[in-house]
């Protein structure tokens, strides 16, 4: 296992993953140049082994006793577990035994033990919930727990205190389904839930120079060159059939030219190799307070997120750095819908099949239903695909708009604990369905980078109350577009402050931040900082300071078309020349026209409509262009970055 190396005394070590395709290699020992499916072939044959000796270890001891052994950290003689996975269970005495016949070195079995441990140590914190949500059970209805009852669930939970409620309502239905099914409550997790499954792939990291390799390239940086031992068989029956294989291997341009690479772990996707190299790289170190700009950013439906930063001054006072940013994927969202009800057509068919197929053995819908399946497997993996898509693009987004700032944190509003109910069969699907923990951790990978701190803070208020005086908002249809319907204007009848509600809501966000800096939990396990509770000293300073003005710009309707003293001729008083053949000069009333525009820079940008295609063709969306962005249907706000910070206008949503 190789080690990264030490951080810098003003920076910080960050250890980061690179996906790369495997396209091929070479056998050391005859020469032979090994094509993608060979190798393909080859390291699905190890895989394989890997996966079947560790399938069988996690089940053997998935029971309560053996995870309790596991959870408390130490052997039978008293002596701590590694923190390696593969060295703890061989301190209990937890071994992988290969197939009859089938002949492997230690290095393939400790592959197996990491990949089993890793399962179990896993399983350990559901198993505490479980135990946690079991031994506080209600005597009335579980699911309308009294606060008594929700303090004493979150107390029996190892770190429950700001533990997100949904986590809990979900494993309290599986137990209340246990207790409906057999009578009596779960005892742990092994009752709870099956054996867990094991994916196959290759941990090269729990292996030493013995099993694998891997070297940059001495001249060229994007390349590295990845050695290991592969088996010739399906079955090996002696160390003969194991042989070195060199596989070059082509890094994105993500991954730096000083960086330590690490021993990567192969996946087997269909019939193609992907190699996720690990690297270390030394980056600005992020601090979890003394911030004076700050980025904040509200999470919407159709706007999927609003953003804009603010400066914190010596004197305490906030003020908003321009009118803020959005990113808009309406049209994505639009196709993930289509995607969600495809596949929600596909499995209810799917289970009309089956039910009909179980009559009998050889009925003609067994096989229309296999196919069914490999269709909703295609769809979820096309949805799979388009969120982490949207959730890099939209990351990217945002980190833009705080380098373009100039902002060292970013504040985000922890929505983990909301749930969608009550707001109609279609609402609440889109609410459940959203790609926000995708966004925030692509968002933290990205910020690592800049030296960026990223900061959950609580979303209480933030769309509720005024940035100005922390009143309480009244909403209405917006000014600009009083026949469209909804509640995206936000008005205040204190302070007057009026604008756009996701507008006030980012104010809000990076404001309460700044205030509460000091507050800033760093946790221990993952490396992220929260803002857990809101003080009401700090909030009261958390307000936005209104712009100087010397006159109102409320907006209150239509902009009026301003008139000037003296309007300009509509032709010039000068004669044209005359047209000239080879160019030059355009005559008056001879213009040629500009090249036309996609209909993606003009087209209609509401918030409030997620697709307005016509039926003909479900697909694409209303005056969609190819080039357009990350996608046809997504928008964002580009970011600024040519003025400086410091004279920008700070004036906020009330100019729009």
């Amino acid at each position: 296992m190789t080690r990264g190396p030490a951080p810098a005394p003003d920076g910080a070590a960050r250890t980061a993953s690179a996906r790369v395709l495997v396209r091929g290699g070479t056998d050391e020992k005859t020469g032979e140049a090994l094509s993608a499916t060979v190798m393909a072939e080859r390291v699905a044959w190890c895989a394989a082994l890997v996966q079947g000796m560790a399938c069988g270890l996690a089940a053997l001891h998935w029971d309560a006793d053996d995870l309790q052994m596991l959870a408390s950290g130490q052997d039978e003689a008293g002596r701590s577990l590694p923190a390696q996975a593969w060295m703890a269970l061989r301190r209990l005495g937890w071994a992988a035994a290969p197939p009859d016949g089938v002949k492997v070195n230690d290095r393939i079995a400790r592959m197996a033990q990491e990949q089993a441990g890793r399962l179990l140590r896993s399983a350990l914190w559901r198993d505490a919930l479980t135990m946690a949500v079991t031994s506080t059970w209600p005597l009335a209805d579980p699911s309308k727990r009294t606060p008594e009852e929700w303090d004493a669930v979150r107390a029996a939970v190892p770190g429950g205190e700001h533990l997100p409620s949904a986590v809990i309502r979900a494993r309290t239905r599986q137990a209340a389904h246990h207790l409906q099914d057999h009578g009596r409550l779960p005892s742990g997790v092994t009752e709870l839930e099956a054996p867990p499954r094991v994916p196959a792939m290759l941990i090269l990291a729990a292996v030493d120079r013995q099993q694998a390799t891997i070297e940059r390239h001495e001249t060229d940086p994007r390349r590295a060159l990845l050695r290991l031992q592969l088996p010739n068989r399906p079955d090996p029956r002696g160390y003969g059939d194991w042989a070195w294989v060199a596989v070059p291997l082509f890094l994105p341009p993500t991954v730096p030219a000083a960086a330590k690479l690490h021993l990567p772990t192969l996946r087997v996707s269909g019939s193609r190799i992907m190699a996720d190299i690990s690297f270390t790289q030394q980056v600005p170190q992020a601090h979890r307070a003394g911030h004076t700009i700050a980025l904040g950013i509200d999470w919407g439906l159709n706007t999927l997120m609003s953003a804009g930063t603010c400066r914190l001054s010596l004197d305490g006072t906030i003020t908003a750095l321009g009118a803020g940013a959005q990113y808009r994927a309406g049209g994505v969202l639009a196709r993930q819908h289509r995607l969600r009800r495809q596949g929600e057509a596909l499995h209810a068919k799917l289970d009309r099949y089956q039910q009909l197929a179980s009559e009998c053995d050889d009925h003609p819908l067994t096989a229309k239903a296999a196919v069914l399946r490999d269709e909703a497997r295609h769809v979820a993996s096309r949805r799979s695909h388009l969120n982490d898509a949207l959730a890099w693009s939209a990351a990217r987004w945002a980190a833009d708009q705080a380098i373009a700032a100039r902002a060292t944190v970013v504040y985000v509003e922890d929505l983990r604990s909301m749930e969608a109910r009550g707001m109609g069969k279609a609402l609440n699907t889109r609410l459940s369905q959203t790609v926000r923990g995708q966004i925030t951790e692509h968002l933290r990978h990205i910020a690592a980078e800049q030296g960026i701190a990223v900061v959950t803070v609580p979303p209480h208020g933030t769309s509720k109350n005024c940035p100005r005086c922390l009143a309480p908002l009244r909403h209405c249809k917006s000014p600009e577009q009083p026949t469209v319907a909804g509640w995206k204007w936000a008005w205040c009848p204190g302070c007057g402050w009026q604008g756009d509600r996701d507008m006030g809501a980012w104010q809000r966000i990076a404001a309460r931040g700044l205030a509460h800096q000091d507050k800033t939990a760093v946790s221990r396990d993952a490396d992220t900082m929260a803002v857990r509770a809101i003080d009401d000293t700090l909030e009261a300073r958390a307000v936005v300071a209104p712009y100087a003005s010397g006159r109102d710009r409320s907006k209150t309707g239509a902009t009026p078309r301003r008139s000037t003293a003296r309007r300009a001729p509509r032709r010039r008083a000068a004669p044209s020349p005359p047209r000239s053949p080879r160019g030059g000069q355009h005559p008056e009333g001879h213009v040629t026209p500009a090249r036309r525009l996609p209909r993606a820079v003009t087209r209609d940008q509401r918030v409030n409509a997620t697709c307005t295609q016509l039926a003909r063709c479900p697909h694409r969306a209303r005056g969609a262009a190819l080039g357009a962005g990350f996608h046809r249907n997504a928008h964002a706000t580009p970011p600024n970055g040519n003025e400086t910070p410091a004279f920008r206008g700070h004036r906020i949503t009330d100019d729009r």
